[in-house]
Parts: structure tokens; C-alpha cells; sequence
């Protein structure tokens, strides 16, 4: 078998074994291959344009994190609470940028469990000396009085702006819009995708590890999904790197992403 034809069927056999399927990931393909240098009879010219474009991608979301900071930093006042929820780099990015704008606020996490994201959260910013308070996943009733708003990050927005974050993130949604508090979500633009749930089942099925312990009768089982849908009626605004958007905006920004 000659050695192209080999690579051409590795990839395709990794292409359809591989049960990953992110929004970053496909509009990356769309982005790269996006280009007329692939009708031209120039191989090395195509492969020089698709790397040009791979590489311009990759800055351009890298750039996102920053971009985002920027605008979000922007919604955070002094003497403000901020309750958070999950791991995400852009959120801390965010944090980054208001404490070092001098801006005074304190931060209360969620423990999120089962993979402890809010104390990997608070190690993270524990150099901003920012006042933070760690809460049990159940304590967001109790402590959403003295919060002024809820900050997350996102695994994907969805095209009607709602968005699919770790589990958890939908019941602090419906705990803050009772309270009055706005839910502001960050998130790079490469995460919006092209779906349209309409419950949670619609989400991919992927479950975290969780142990009881000895005394969780046998025959009982543990239910873990690790994340859920947030739908668009809860979330105030979102800050990406194409600007502070409302939820029903991403559909018009997606229409332009894959055009």
C-alpha cells in the first residue's frame, strides 16, 4: 500500500473511532480548510496556506482569553461578592484582570464536587490576596443573599445562547434569577456550537467517578453526569472574544463563524 493512501486510511479510522466531538475542533476544520488554495494543483502551496491558517486559529483563540478579561473586569465593582462555579481558566483570567485594575471583591466557590473544582479554583487565585470562602454545592440558597453576581465559564454555548457547563451550574442559575442576581457567563467564541438541546438528555452522556463509601447499600446506584444545560431565560450575558453578547446573539454570531 503506498504510503499516502496508508495515512489517508489511519486518519480516517482515528477519525471514526474517536468519540470527541468539541465546537473548537470543528470550526478549527472549517477555518483551516476554508481556503482556495485546496482547488489549486499546488500541494505545497495548499499545505503551506493550511498551516498558516492552523497557526493564525490557535493565536487568535489564544488572544480570546485576554480579550475576554478585558471585557468582563469591566462588570466587577468594589465591594462586590462573586460566586463561582467550576474550573475555567478564562473566569480566573477575569478575576486576574479586575484585582489588578485595584478593584476590591471577594469571592465565594463552590466545592464542586466530586472533582473539587472550587479548591483547585481557590489555589489559583490565592496570590490575588482576594478576600474567598469555599461552600458545599448545596449551600448556593443559602449564601445567594450576599451575592452580587454568579460568574462561569463554559464547555459550550449553544446556538440559542443557552449554555453546557459543569453539572451544578443550572440549579445555581435558577437559585440566582430568584434572587435577582445576574448570571454572567465567559467563554471564547470557538466554543459555540451548533446544537440545539431541548432537556438535559440531549446532552453527551459522560459520567464522573463517585465513591460513597462502604456504607452506600449495595444494589444502589450512583447517578453522576458531569455537566448540564443552562438554558438561555437564566444568563444575563456573555463575555466572549467577539464582544459582551446576549444569549439570543449567538445564533447571528454562529451564522457569520460558519458562513
Amino acid at each position: 500500500m503506498a504510503v499516502a493512501v496508508a495515512a489517508i486510511q489511519a486518519l480516517t479510522t482515528v477519525i471514526r473511532l474517536s468519540t470527541a466531538t468539541t465546537a473548537g475542533c470543528e470550526l478549527f476544520l472549517r477555518y483551516t480548510t476554508r481556503t482556495s488554495a485546496l482547488e489549486m494543483d499546488n500541494f505545497e502551496l495548499a499545505k503551506k496556506r493550511l498551516i498558516e491558517r492552523g497557526r493564525h486559529f490557535a493565536e487568535t483563540s489564544k488572544r480570546a482569553r485576554a480579550t475576554i478579561a478585558e471585557e468582563g473586569q469591566r462588570f466587577i465593582r468594589s465591594g462586590f461578592t462573586i460566586l463561582c462555579h467550576g474550573l475555567s481558566r478564562v473566569v480566573l483570567a477575569i478575576l486576574r484582570k479586575a484585582a489588578a485594575a485595584g478593584t476590591q471583591f471577594s469571592v465565594i466557590l463552590t466545592e464542586g464536587r466530586p472533582d473539587e473544582t472550587g479548591i483547585t479554583t481557590a489555589r489559583a487565585i490565592s496570590d490575588l490576596h482576594v478576600p474567598t470562602s469555599v461552600i458545599l454545592d448545596s449551600g448556593v440558597g443559602y449564601c445567594m443573599d450576599r451575592v452580587d453576581l454568579v460568574l462561569v465559564g463554559a464547555e459550550a454555548v449553544a446556538e440559542n445562547g443557552g449554555v453546557i457547563n459543569k453539572l451544578g451550574t443550572f440549579q445555581i442559575a435558577i437559585v440566582a434569577k430568584a434572587h435577582s442576581v445576574p448570571v454572567y457567563v465567559a467563554a471564547e467564541s470557538y466554543k459555540f456550537a451548533r446544537l440545539y438541546p431541548l432537556s438535559q438528555h440531549d446532552l453527551p452522556l459522560e459520567r464522573k467517578q463517585l465513591d460513597f463509601g462502604p456504607l452506600l447499600p449495595t444494589g444502589v446506584l450512583i447517578d453522576n453526569p458531569s455537566r448540564d444545560f443552562t438554558p438561555p431565560a437564566y444568563i444575563s450575558l456573555l463575555f466572549t472574544d467577539l464582544g459582551v453578547l446576549t444569549p439570543a446573539a449567538v445564533s447571528d454570531e454562529l451564522i457569520q463563524l460558519y458562513s
